[in-house]
């Protein structure tokens, strides 16, 4: 039962009386005040879930103590009692937000049905409230976004800061850092809780078909168009629509989103009349949305409107630090959702993940442990349960070149060190280069100093001083 503490106010005792017996009888907790002062009284004192007032009274009138309990305890439903000849004050006691009212003389299974309505409503006001807490504690900043990073303290800050205020976001940052989480998280951490969340992909729409999604259309506004379609717009109303890609938006209808950031109205593809709409927009992309003004790809009016607050994301390889951490969230998660044993990492397997490059971002850190947690005969994580990474060859553009190579060598050493507290690490680095390139050329010259100098480009003098300064031995086969 939602409703258990009631407070009955009325300056007629009899009625006061027979309020409680009936109400007692059912179960409920009953208080009485003979004035609306020593009603307020027990307010004050007491938590109440329903107040029955009456209109009249001395003191403190029941309409000022509606008002009172509106804006002082606005969590407790009230019921007016009121004579037939005061139906004014009855009308005037709804708009001054009481729940219901009764007239006097009243049959107390009037009473008794009003109050069952108020349970009712009560007990749905506090499953929406159970699964707003739900939600918004699902979406907690440090729940779905992890790291503890210095990189992403920044993001926090600005989220923690941006999400209760209702102004637009701009999210940029790589293919999977987390965009469309950052939305989720800004939205459910909002006031919009509890009202719609719409994703929508402005590359993977057809340019023909993206007003129609954004905006709907009409019956009869073009060929295939047999009936009305509600747009996203239309559809988030109250909440938060999110535009992915927006770089990819084409010009004319940037010039159309534009009108509806300022004018906060649609017009349906078709259509005549305005429909006036109250839709918080976070956008995101993954390019340069000044490089793109700048060739005139994208209005620059239409940029300052989504750039309100600017958020970006850093890159898996820029926060390396936060891999372990990922990693044994990806690892419980996946024996959540797909029902593996909860699995750990090894310490060897952790170094392999923490010194690829993760082009694909935190998404293809998921994928992978996902996939390996799915796979792997073992217990625990193993450098094997990661083929694609074992081969030392990290998967960009450049793939399976020399400075990729290498790159993710020096990522995957530095990964293991404390690089702030190292001042000698380009020289550190250049030895530990050279040594394996000098024996490498001296090996294909069989020992031919004079070649391998001409190989490398260097003077005689200078590879014979780096052989002995690196403690080349020039012996070993």
């Amino acid at each position: 039962m939602s409703i258990r503490h009631i407070l009955v106010a009325d300056d007629e005792e009899s009625i006061r009386w027979v309020l409680s017996k009936s109400l007692t009888k059912q179960g409920f907790s009953v208080d009485l005040a003979a004035s609306g002062t020593e009603a307020l009284a027990l307010l004050r004192q007491n938590r109440y879930d329903l107040a029955v007032l009456d209109i009249k009274m001395p003191g403190t009138s029941g309409l000022d103590l509606l008002s009172r309990i509106h804006s002082d305890f606005p969590e407790i439903l009230v019921v007016i009692m009121t004579a037939e000849s005061s139906m004014k004050n009855a009308v005037e006691a709804m708009k001054r937000g009481a729940y219901d009212y009764i007239t006097k003389p009243f049959d107390l299974d009037a009473l008794d049905a009003i109050i069952l309505k108020a349970r009712k409503a009560s007990a749905v006001t506090e499953e929406v409230t159970r699964l707003k807490e739900e939600i918004r504690e699902h979406y907690q900043l440090d729940r779905n976004i992890i790291g503890k990073s210095r990189a992403m303290q920044e993001v926090y800050k600005v989220l923690g800061k941006v999400a209760p205020a209702d102004v637009t976001v701009l999210v940029t940052g790589e293919s999977g850092t987390g965009k469309e989480l950052v939305a989720r998280a800004i939205h459910f951490n909002s006031p919009r809780l509890g009202k719609p969340f719409l994703a929508l992909n402005c590359a993977a729409i057809p340019r023909e078909l993206l007003e129609s999604e954004l905006f709907g259309f009409e019956k009869g506004a073009f060929t295939g168009a047999v009936e009305r379609k509600i747009g996203k717009f239309e559809q988030a109303n109250g909440g938060t629509l999110f535009l992915d890609e927006i770089g990819d938006m084409p010009l004319e209808l940037q010039a159309k989103l534009l009108r509806v950031l300022q004018e906060k109205e649609i017009t349906r593809t078709g259509g005549t009349s305005t429909i006036p709409v109250d839709v918080r927009i976070v956008a995101a992309t993954n390019q340069d949305l000044k490089e793109k003004v700048r060739n005139r790809e994208f209005r620059e009016d239409l940029f300052y409107r989504l750039n309100v607050v600017p958020i970006e994301l850093p890159a898996l390889r820029e926060r390396r630090e936060d891999i372990s951490l990922l990693v044994e969230f990806f690892i419980q998660r996946a024996a959540e959702e797909l029902g593996v044993p909860a699995r750990g990492c090894t310490e060897e397997a952790l170094r392999l993940l923490k010194g690829y490059s993760w082009p694909g971002n935190v998404r293809e850190l998921e994928n992978s442990i996902q996939r390996a947690a799915l796979l792997s005969p073992d217990q625990i994580l193993t450098p094997e349960d990661f083929p694609g990474l074992i081969s030392g060859t990290p998967r960009h553009d450049n793939e399976g070149s020399l400075e990729s190579l290498i790159a993710h060598k020096l990522n995957a050493s530095l990964a293991q060190m404390d690089v702030q507290e190292l001042d000698d690490l380009y020289d550190m680095v250049l030895q530990q280069m050279e040594r394996p390139l000098i024996r490498i050329v001296l090996d294909k010259t069989r020992g031919n100093q004079v070649r391998a100098a001409e190989i490398l480009g260097i003077n005689r003098n200078t590879l014979r001083k780096k052989i002995q300064l690196l403690g080349i031995d020039l012996k070993k086969d």
